[in-house]
């Protein structure tokens, strides 16, 4: 277990401890003080607050500002409303809940002490958002973060609307590259679609007690080629990236990459933005690769150092499946085969009469073949965007027949090793020397030259990280896009804390993720 995850549960634990203490002097079932969410509509009823605060809890952003109002108007139902006594509540709640909960000294007051205490409701709001704002923020950057899983790219590992614990003293927290930003938003406002953030205070890439990624961890990071993008969320934002546009217009249309680049400034050229290492994209994928490994990907197995690497538990591949008859949509889905119109959640796809293209996982084959009206599954055949030229290092000497199923061999960089520069290995690192790792690149007459001294090797400054997918067939990751850099790295998921799909789906609540 990492550090971080046992301390935020330790913590998590000593918090809940604490509310049982104080449920129990306000005369309210104590177990009820266990339960995340009950606990809080508890408190509404007890204090008798309109319940619409209660759901205003479940409202992105704003609803961390309500959480922490309520269990401040509750602290204050025993008495307590100083500055002091506001702070503690915010910051160390798993301190000082269990003070208030077990001391002899504490009693609850209830509602008649509130009432006889004047303080202006505006002071009791400006209280609560500096609170929420500061705890927040010290929390985000150097204990854990909440991500949700948007898309089915882990499946069945992790599901579409799982809410995770992201614990950053896995790998150790970094400080924000732009330390000015709106508080709980990402690098978007809503609403506005205006940047959270200035970049004129940059800090560079500084980690606290960093800690290397290990293989099989699930990672939490910054889409490394998410530096430029084009705004488009239906057809392009993390979906279809800047440079997988202006490769599809090399290929398709035949050009050189200036002149793709060109067309493509031309046409987005209002829509095309950048951003800072931390305001990119969040993806979260498993670390297949370690820096210094050398990566092959035989017949859909990975292959680490020329050793054959164990499959995740639940991983999902594409299958075409042949039948007599048309398969039943609820048949599938009591199966764990989700049949549906989502297209985030669905795996299946009817591509003519009786042909199916599925993904699942090896279970949810087993029980498919014991279907009568199942004549064949095989692997499915794989589409053009799937294979060379659309997969990393997109050109190079041997990459001419790779795929999703059948890659490599490539080797990750590693901090502190040297590489020649020959015109294979160009291909492959230009990238991490010369975005990632800050040089200026440049190729003269046949001659390499970096930050414009003549150069013959290089000597990576940092450690990169293979990223993949458990859902194999439906994953953009490092096949298509490459190397994902140190300092990209936010953090390692840890715990399902939620998790809902037409209602909670209480098996994976508080599911450590292997």
């Amino acid at each position: 277990m990492s550090i971080g995850l046992l301390l935020f549960i330790l913590t998590f634990v000593a918090a809940l401890i604490g509310l049982y203490g104080m449920f129990k002097k306000a005369g309210i079932a104590p177990w009820k003080a266990l339960i995340p969410l009950y606990n809080t509509w508890c408190m509404v009823e007890k204090m008798e607050l309109k319940r619409i605060w209660f759901f205003l809890q479940l409202i992105p952003i704003v609803g961390q500002f309500i959480t922490i109002w309520i269990c401040i108007k509750f602290v204050e139902h025993f008495g307590r409303f100083g500055f002091l006594h506001h702070a503690a509540t915010v910051l160390v709640p798993f301190i000082y809940f269990p003070y208030l909960g077990f001391s002899d000294k504490e009693r609850y007051a209830g509602i008649p002490v509130v009432k006889n205490y004047k303080k202006g409701a505006i002071r009791e709001w400006i209280d609560a958002a500096a609170f929420a704002i500061v705890a927040a923020t010290i929390i985000r950057t150097f204990v854990f973060e909440a991500y949700t899983i948007p898309t089915p790219s882990m499946e069945k590992t992790l599901l579409v609307n799982d809410f995770l614990f992201v614990s950053k003293f896995s790998y150790g927290p970094r400080i924000p590259n732009t330390p000015i930003a709106m508080p709980f938003v990402h690098h978007t406002i809503p609403g506005l679609n205006t940047k959270s953030y200035v970049e004129w205070i940059h800090i560079p890439y500084t980690r606290w007690f960093a800690r290397p990624v290990h293989r099989k961890d699930v990672v939490v990071f910054n889409f490394p080629v998410n530096d430029t993008l084009i705004n488009d969320e239906i057809n392009f934002g993390s979906r279809v990236t800047y440079y997988q546009e202006i490769r599809r217009r090399m290929l398709e249309e035949h050009i050189s990459e200036a002149e793709a680049r060109q067309r493509v400034w031309d046409q987005y050229g209002d829509e095309i933005i950048t951003r800072p290492v931390d305001k990119r994209e969040n993806f979260i994928k498993r670390c297949v690769g370690i820096a210094g490994d050398s990566l092959q990907i035989k017949n859909r197995v990975v292959y680490i150092n020329n050793v054959a690497e164990p499959l995740p538990e639940f991983h999902e591949f594409k299958y075409d499946v042949t039948t007599s008859a048309p398969l039943d949509p609820d048949e599938l889905n009591n199966m764990g085969i989700q049949y549906t119109d989502d297209p985030n959640k669905n795996q299946v796809y009817q591509l003519e009469n009786n042909l199916y293209e599925i993904s699942m996982t090896d279970g949810e084959m087993a029980s498919l073949k014991l279907l009568p009206m199942v004549k064949n599954i095989q692997p499915a055949v794989l589409g053009p965007g799937d294979k060379s030229p659309y997969l990393f290092p997109f050109a190079g000497a041997g990459t001419e027949n790779w795929t999703v199923d059948n890659y490599g061999p490539v080797w990750i960089p590693k901090k502190g090793a040297t590489i020649q520069l020959t015109a294979d290995n160009v291909i492959r690192y230009k990238r991490c020397i010369a975005v990632y790792e800050g040089n200026k690149f440049e190729e003269k007459n046949g001659q390499y030259f970096i930050n414009d001294k003549p150069a013959t090797s290089y000597t990576f400054k940092m450690n990169y990280y293979w990223m993949m997918g458990d859902n194999r067939h439906n994953s953009l990751d490092s096949r298509f896009w490459g190397f994902v850099p140190e300092d990209h790295i936010v953090g390692k998921a840890s715990l399902i804390w939620f998790s809902y799909d037409k209602g909670p789906r209480w098996s994976r609540i508080f599911k450590k993720i292997k």
